[in-house]
């Protein structure tokens, strides 16, 4: 049987590009793998960093530009995905069981609030408001305490 795949990367538009590399950078305390600029025309800056996830795994942080005239702006109406809002779902990261308290207490210190526990995950909130969760699944713990408890 084929193993099931593994997190490959998972792609996140921002408003704040540089707001969303400190949070993901500091208080996660992922690396910074790679940085690509914006092209010729576009404006300055980066246009994405790229941040390791573990295991080969990347988060893809691109910059979600909000209208404007350039090149970027006329690619990004052209592309089907160009209207969705920033964002995703949910992206779950792995952490092991027994470091779930400290990695509370890290969001914590940081200003990170905990908006729901499971067995096996914690939900919070990017500065961005995207959803992000720290699991351990399979290994459960024996009850989730909720937030703000």
């Amino acid at each position: 049987m084929t193993p099931a795949p593994a997190l490959h990367h998972a792609a996140l538009r921002c408003r704040d590009l540089e707001r969303a590399e400190r949070f993901y950078r500091d208080v996660l305390g992922l690396e910074v793998l790679r940085r690509w600029p914006r092209a010729e025309g576009e404006g300055g800056g980066e246009r994405s960093v790229w941040l390791a996830l573990g295991a080969g795994g990347f988060l893809a942080l691109e910059r979600a530009d909000a209208g404007g005239d350039g090149p970027l702006a006329a690619a990004q109406a052209r592309a089907p995905f160009a209207a969705a809002p920033p964002g995703w779902h949910v992206v779950a990261l792995s952490v092991d069981r027994a470091d779930r308290a400290a990695w509370e207490a890290r969001l914590s210190a940081a200003g990170v609030a905990v908006e729901k526990r499971t067995r096996f995950s914690v939900f919070f909130r990017d500065p961005e408001g995207n959803r992000v969760a720290l699991s351990h699944w399979p290994e459960a713990v024996a009850e989730p305490v909720e937030a703000g408890r």
